[in-house]
């Protein structure tokens, strides 16, 4: 009894090992797949130049292509000389001011000079010192002087407005210019992705809207495997088995790890269906690597389950 027991065992790790064995010698095929990021302009408007080619590999920061900004550069003029007017106008408000205020001190000292003078006369008629037409002219002065200080306190108050009111026009066209700025420095598309240029769509001279992309890049991390798994297979494998990967001319040595499996089964895709696979369900899957794959899009590879 223990004699068939432990045959038994035996039997069954074999088996075991045996199935494991044509689990890691299982291939699947695929290919390699990449997803293209699409550069459309923020804003719509004229190409007016194309600064890489197909095939050319760009950093982040490369410009990429123009569009027309005669429209941004008017506005960026019209900013630029509202902002030199509001200074000028500063300028000349605070020249007005100064004069404002040296005008008020003059004032102030001739009113005082001349309330003495009314108050003194004021004195003398009172004790019949001196005529009546004394006081009236020393009256007539300090009138005069005061009246000469609130028009000073008034051109110093008209230009402290027109001093604030330039002050607000530049702030204005300042906020005006940042937005205008912002938007010409848009006019120059540059690339937020490295990678290799795949397609251009549009060329100098076309009009390209807003969304509508200009050319693609492909970034070498978003380089991955896509493979189907007959039927029979898809219930041994999970999400993030590694795998391994061959193909003509491919590195050595290349792995990844399953990163999805579709939920429902369909028939093989034309793209590597065989006579002898064509009329099987499969379960599209996908095998990715950590900072993508170096493989060429559309390259058949074939898939196995790592050891």
């Amino acid at each position: 009894m223990m004699r068939g027991g432990r045959i038994s065992l035996v039997l069954s790790a074999a088996l075991a090992l045996a199935a494991c064995d044509a689990r890691e010698e299982r291939g699947w095929l695929g290919y390699a797949e990449g997803e293209e990021a699409f550069v459309a302009p923020p804003q719509p408007g004229w190409v007016t130049s194309l600064e890489v080619m197909r095939g050319e590999d760009v950093a982040i920061g490369d410009v990429l292509f123009t569009l027309d900004a005669t429209r941004e550069i008017a506005a960026r003029d019209t900013a630029l000389a509202a902002i030199e007017s509001a200074r000028a106008q500063i300028a000349a408000a605070e020249a007005t001011g100064a004069s404002a205020m040296a005008a008020r001190a003059e004032a102030d000292a001739e009113a005082t000079r001349s309330q003495r003078e009314f108050e003194r006369q004021q004195g003398l008629v009172d004790i019949g010192a001196s005529p009546r037409r004394e006081l009236e002219q020393a009256q007539a002065a300090l009138e005069a002087a005061r009246a000469r200080r609130a028009g000073a306190v008034a051109q110093r108050a008209s230009a402290e407005a027109q001093r604030a009111g330039a002050q607000a026009a530049i702030a204005e066209a300042e906020a005006m210019l940042a937005g205008v700025e912002f938007t010409l420095a848009e006019r120059n598309v540059t690339a937020r992705v490295a990678g290799t240029v795949q397609d251009i769509y549009f060329h100098a001279g076309e009009y390209a809207g807003s969304g509508a992309p200009v050319l693609s890049i492909l970034p070498p991390q978003n380089i991955y495997v896509r493979f189907f798994i007959p039927e029979e297979d898809v219930a041994t494998l999970q999400i993030g088995d590694a795998v391994t990967l061959s193909c003509d001319g491919c590195p050595e040595n290349l792995t990844a790890n399953i990163a999805f499996i579709a939920r429902e089964a369909e028939f093989t895709p034309p793209v590597i269906y065989s006579i002898g696979n064509r009329e099987k369900l499969v379960f599209k899957a996908e095998a990715r690597a950590e900072g993508g794959l170096a493989l060429r899009p559309g390259l058949p590879v074939d898939v196995r389950l790592a050891p």
